[in-house]
């Protein structure tokens, strides 16, 4: 007789049992993540309604206001136009002319330099200042009130200030100690009016300076310098080899803002000199301005065109130093 094997339960397969149902929870819960995520990814990369809503106020002025003008003035630069009436255009003759323009030349001459000195006047002044008020000495807090305060006043309403000290208060101080160079008012002496302008210009640009530096020294972390006190560095040592490397950022930032800023210098030199004796202080601003009322419309045009793209140059200059830096 024979004996037939009936066939007996299928041993479980391995790769079977982890293959999971269509219909399974698991395959449900992946689809809606995946779909979630699908459609997260989509709202991240499209831009709100209204967002261009609130954009377009800001854009409409600033279109208006300030970029129509200088088209315009770039336009008129090529003409003959004194700013009202007829006009024809007379090519590139305005900025052939102002490239041989003594005053013009003269007043960027003075912008540059007046810009340079009081660029490092600001930034030694503001660095020192810093240093002493992130140090550990009393009152800083109330200190560093005080030291913000010029930056919130007028600059026209400092210039005259100042302009009375220079004019009245010094010389008679100067008269009266029997201190020669100090018997006259520095503003009318055409070789020395530029370091009265210097001076009033640094004392409200400080401050603004001052606070980059005191937000880069709060950033150094304390571990360095103690790190280098068991060294055995000193205090000069510290300054010039942690302090300053690692505030390198903010230095090359203040100082291009604030060349960039004092080459616009307007409204401080007015209330002191007016641009004089004659016209040794006189800025490119004034000189821009002091053309418009003049009748020299289209010609300060060309030389307004030639300054902003200084400014861009610059501009330009700032990014290619500021990029890849973590300063601010």
């Amino acid at each position: 007789m024979t004996n037939t094997a009936l066939p007996g339960p299928a041993a479980p397969n391995p790769a079977a049992s982890n293959i999971t149902k269509p219909n399974s929870p698991t395959t449900d819960t992946t689809a809606i993540v995946t779909g979630g995520t699908r459609k997260l990814a989509r709202r991240k990369g499209r831009v709100e309604p209204i967002y261009y809503l609130f954009l377009l106020p800001t854009l409409v002025i600033f279109t208006l206001a300030i970029t129509v003008p200088g088209i315009m003035g770039i336009f008129f630069s090529f003409t003959d136009s004194i700013g009202i009436g007829e006009w024809s255009f007379n090519g590139l003759t305005n900025y052939i002319a102002m490239f041989s323009d003594p005053a013009i030349l003269q007043s960027y001459l003075f912008t540059f330099g007046f810009s340079i000195a009081t660029v490092v006047v600001v930034n030694v002044v503001a660095f020192m200042l810093a240093v002493g008020l992130t140090s550990r000495i009393r009152f800083k807090t109330g200190l560093r009130t005080i030291f913000v305060i010029p930056m919130v006043i007028s600059g026209i309403i400092i210039a005259y200030v100042f302009n009375f000290l220079f004019s009245n208060s010094i010389p008679a101080a100067g008269a009266a100690t029997g201190i020669p160079w100090l018997s006259t008012s520095l503003l009318a002496n055409p070789d020395l009016a530029w370091v009265a302008i210097v001076i009033v210009t640094a004392w409200q640009a400080v401050p603004g300076t001052l606070l980059i530096y005191i937000a880069g020294l709060l950033s150094v972390p304390g571990e360095v310098y103690e790190a280098a006190s068991i060294d055995g560095a000193n205090k000069r040592q510290q300054l010039l080899r942690i302090t300053l490397p690692l505030v390198a950022g903010y230095v090359v930032i203040n100082v291009i803002l604030g060349f960039k800023g004092f080459l616009n210098a307007y409204d401080i030199i007015v209330g002191l000199t007016n641009g004089g004796p004659g016209t040794a202080t006189r800025s490119v601003a004034m000189t821009i301005i002091a053309g418009f009322n003049g009748g020299d419309y289209a010609y300060q045009m060309a030389n307004a065109t030639i300054f902003f793209i200084v400014a861009v140059l610059i501009s330009l200059l700032q990014l290619s130093l500021t990029r890849g830096r973590n300063a601010l």
